[in-house]
């Protein structure tokens, strides 16, 4: 049997504001990157915060959701990724450039 009386957590408040800076940094990075993979990397950081948020809620209150979601989360940035690289190689292929603006020119 382990003794769980000598594990240290991390408190709630520490992780969150960990949370919030990772989000901060990926939000900060959408709206200044131009390059669209930058721009997916940013996406990847921003979901991987809130889903941290989500596990340390659901450790903190001893409930599983936080985990069911971290698993949502996943998969939407599976999807997400899978999406987005397609709509890349798409760009990369027809205008030779990873620019963000070229892609309002991008029809049909």
């Amino acid at each position: 049997m382990i003794d769980t009386s000598s594990i240290q957590t991390v408190p709630l408040e520490h992780g969150l504001i960990v949370a919030a800076i990772l989000f901060t940094l990926g939000f900060t990075g959408v709206m200044v990157r131009r390059n669209i993979l930058f721009m997916l990397i940013c996406l990847e950081v921003m979901m991987n915060a809130a889903a941290l948020a989500f596990v340390l809620a659901g450790s903190r209150w001893v409930q599983a959701d936080g985990q069911v979601m971290f698993i949502m989360i996943l998969t939407l940035a599976a999807a997400e990724a899978s999406i987005g690289l397609a709509i890349m190689l798409q760009l990369y292929k027809r205008f030779h450039t990873l620019d963000i603006d070229k892609a309002s020119e991008m029809r049909g």
